[in-house]
This record gives structure tokens, sequence and C-alpha cells, in this order.
């Protein structure tokens, strides 16, 4: 079910990153990639080298060591740090052992534990036509010293990173230094209806470049405001003048025993449109200066008078205009607010209902305009409180759509609540809640 549904505005703030914590992680992220990325080039081409080296030398010695062998048959093994070498005649490799037996030319490598010990070593395999010669190189010593330098490595990319953070840190403070109190003067400056400038505290860089546009922006914003001001306030007072001429006027005419009825029942009617012009110049100032008037009324007692305002206006129109609920509710705002507020809601109930009914009912805390008009569309409610937007239902009646506008700035001004729905069976439900 459609339902358009307008109160006073709340901020809503999303989840955000500050600046100066965006900053420090981009620092430290930097660091921690560099380091890192060093530390694995560091692994990568130690062990690159070490592979080739040793492979070189392996295949030198293998060959020398099948060259020293035809040479001296009876010494079958040669040993020295860290390297050892066999030869096992072709028709003796099964005295070899298992993991080389078919092991063909080239370089292998090895790694297992045995005894509950680790071991790992490179072995260089030569075949000829009737010898297999093995040269096997011990890793153990260069794998630990691979472990101390991944250890120091590792180390070193915690320790690189924590530097990049305190750096980023550092930097951040003294980066955003002069944001952050371009930030506060501006909160500051925001309260007060003569801000300060903001320019002469920062020096010709970034930021003073910003304080300066901020400068130049606020004020262009404050001669806006004050011209509009000047606006409301002159029209407002021009508009009174007149009016207050009317006024006197028609009750002097109404002060008349002579008069016809039919010419008393038009001055009513100019009566109740001054009075109505009056509290909307009062309501329109209110609102072009954002302030809350004080003042008490009764808002049964207005629903009562707009409906027989707007019961004069009917022009035979078959709509019935009804009052119900409580017989008083009183209210500390002035009553131009809610004759204007709750006129809007009214008038368009009466202005799109051609036959029926409009009840008024005065509730504990709220008033609510029911009638039974065409009903409200998808479309409506959604728009239904924007400047300017007319329903679909309104045809050729006059109005700019700009009286419900009225309403959503006023519930806003006095943290009241409007609610508009379709009504049970057909019509339009719209309900005022006071705050």
């Amino acid at each position: 079910m459609p339902t358009a549904d307008i109160a006073a505005p709340h901020r809503h703030q999303r989840g955000r990153r500050r600046l100066r914590t965006r900053i420090i992680v981009t620092f430290t992220l930097l660091g921690f990639c560099l380091t890192a990325l060093f530390a694995y080039a560091s692994i990568a081409l130690r062990t690159r080298v070490e592979n080739q080296l040793l492979a070189d030398a392996l295949n030198r010695n293998i060959d020398g060591y099948a060259t020293a062998f035809q040479r001296n048959p009876d010494n079958a093994t040669f040993a020295f740090e860290g390297v050892q070498g066999r030869v096992y005649a072709t028709e003796k490799l099964g005295n070899a052992p298992e993991d080389w037996r078919n092991l063909k030319d080239g370089i292998y490598e090895f790694h297992g534990v045995e005894d509950g010990q680790r071991f790992a070593y490179k072995l260089a395999v030569r075949r000829t036509s009737t010898h297999v010669f093995y040269l096997a190189y011990d890793l153990s010593q260069t794998l630990h010293g691979q472990e101390q330098q991944n250890q120091w490595l590792v180390g070193a990319v915690v320790g690189f990173t924590a530097l990049a953070f305190l750096l980023g840190w550092w930097s951040a403070a003294r980066v955003m230094s002069p944001v952050t109190e371009l930030a506060q003067r501006l909160r500051r400056s925001g309260a007060s209806s003569n801000p300060e400038a903001l320019a002469p505290h920062f020096p010709e860089d970034e930021v003073g470049e910003l304080a300066k546009a901020l400068d130049d922006y606020a004020a262009r914003l404050t001669e806006v405001v004050q011209r509009d001001r000047e606006f409301n306030a002159d029209v407002s007072h021009e508009l009174r003048t007149p009016l207050a001429v009317i006024r006197g006027a028609v009750e002097l005419l109404l002060a008349r025993p002579e008069l016809d009825e039919r010419t008393r029942t038009r001055l009513l009617r100019i009566q109740r449109a001054e009075l109505q012009c009056t509290d909307l110049i009062s309501a329109l100032l209110l609102l072009s200066r954002n302030e809350r008037a004080v003042g008490q009324c009764d808002a049964a007692r207005v629903a009562q008078q707009l409906l027989e305002s707007h019961r004069a206006q009917l022009a035979g129109k078959p709509v019935e205009l009804r009052l119900e609920g409580a017989s008083s509710l009183p209210l500390d705002v002035p009553e131009s607010v809610l004759s204007v507020a709750l006129g809007n809601l009214i008038g368009n109930a009466v202005k799109y209902t051609p036959n029926g009914e409009v009840v008024v009912r005065v509730l504990a805390d709220a008033v609510e305009v029911s009638d039974s008009g065409p009903g409200l569309s998808a479309e409506d409610a959604a728009k239904l409180f924007t400047r300017g937007y007319r329903g679909t239902h309104a045809g050729h009646s006059q109005g700019g759509g700009i009286g419900l506008s009225i309403v959503r700035r006023l519930c806003a001004l006095y943290d009241w609540d409007v609610q508009v729905r379709p009504g049970a069976q057909k019509g339009v439900v719209a309900t005022l809640a006071f705050g």
C-alpha cells in the first residue's frame, strides 16, 4: 500500500574512513609491500644463484670424479667436506641406494627424515657404458642458513612495516594539521550569523586556497540569505498594511445593522480570506527565518474554523464536512502555523472529493483528515510532498503544487510528522501528528 511520509529531517552518516586513517594505511601498506617484495626478491635471487653455482660445481666435480676413477678404480669413494662421491658398476647397480638406481644424467634434490633427523642433499648423476657415478652434496647447512635468512627477512618486513606505520602516522599528523584546523574553524563559524574569515589563518598553499574559496562561498551565501530575509521581511511588512486596511474596512461594514444577508456573507468570506493571508504570511516568514515562534492554540477550534471556511466555499458541491473526536487539543504553537498546515490538508481533501464527505478527527496527539475521493496512486505517494508536483487527479484545478511542500517544511521546523495514505475502502487519509 503506497504511503507518503515526511518527518523532521535527520542526518544519516555513512560509515567512512577518515583521511588521516587513509594516509596511515597507505604508508603502512606501501612499506609492507616494498619490504615484502625486497625480501621475496632476495630469497628468489639467493636460491637461484645458489642452485646455479651448486649445479655447476657438481657437474665439474662429477666429471673430475669420473676421470679420477678411471685412473684409480680401486678408490670407489671420495669424501671431503659436504660432498661424497660413489661409483657403481652397471652390473652391480643394485648395491646403490634404491632412490638412485633409475636416475638419468642430471642434478637431483632429495629431502626427507631418517632416524628422526632431517636430511637434504643434491645428487649429480653420470652414466657410462660400464659405470654409474654419483656425487652428493649435503644441503643441511645451506638450508639452515636459508631458514635463518628467512627469519631475518621476516623480522625486517615486520620492522620496516612498523617504521612505515610510524612514518605514516607522523606524516598524517603534519599533513592533516591545517585541514583539521580549517574544519574546526569552519565548524565554529557555522554557528555564527557573521562567520569569521578563514583565509588569513592559513599560508598560501592548497589549504589556504581552499580557505579562500570557502570564504568567497560563505560571503555569497550570506549575501543571498540576507537578501532573502530582507525580501521576506519587506513583503511581509508591505502586505500586512493593506491587509490591515481590508480587515478594518470589513469590520466596519459588518458592524452596520442594515446589511442584507447576501452582502454579509460576502463580507465574511472576505474576512476569512484576509485571515488566511495573514496566517500564510506569518508562516512563510517563520520558514524564511528558520525559527520557531511561540504561541498557543486549540487544534479542535482551528479545525472547526477551517471547516466553516471551506463549507462556505463549496458552492453547492455535494460534499459533507464533519468534525469528530476530542473537543479540545491545546498546542504550544502559533495558531497561524497550525492553520496553514491543517488548512492545506483540508483544502486538498475538499478539492479532490467530487462528492461524499470530508471528516476531520481530533485525536489525542494528532489530527486526521479523511475523504471519500479517488484515492492515492503509487506515483502520487512517492512525489506527494515534492515542491511543484500536482497529483494525477489534479486535472485542470487551480494550484501550483506547493501546499504540501509548505506543510512538509512546517513539520520539519516544529518536529511534527505528516503521513498521507489510502483510505480503508476509498479516498485518502492524511494525519498530522504533533511531536
